[in-house]
């Protein structure tokens, strides 16, 4: 994935923000997602275990922010 950022400077030259376009946002967001659930279903205290497959069938259900 190619990420070409747009910075966004302040009175001093100094970045302050970035920005990205909307695709490549999603697909950040997208890997964050995947990261965080990896790890929630790793947890060893979590007695609500899922397997892979009803992993992914439960990510389905999640409504999506956009």
């Amino acid at each position: 994935m190619k990420i070409n950022p747009n910075y966004i400077i302040d009175e001093h030259n100094h970045r302050i923000a970035v920005q990205l376009d909307i695709k490549t946002f999603e697909k950040i967001e997208e890997i964050f997602e995947n990261y965080a659930l990896y790890h929630l279903m790793r947890e060893e205290d979590n007695d609500e275990t899922l397997d892979l497959e009803s992993a992914k069938e439960y990510y389905k259900t999640l409504e999506k922010h956009k």
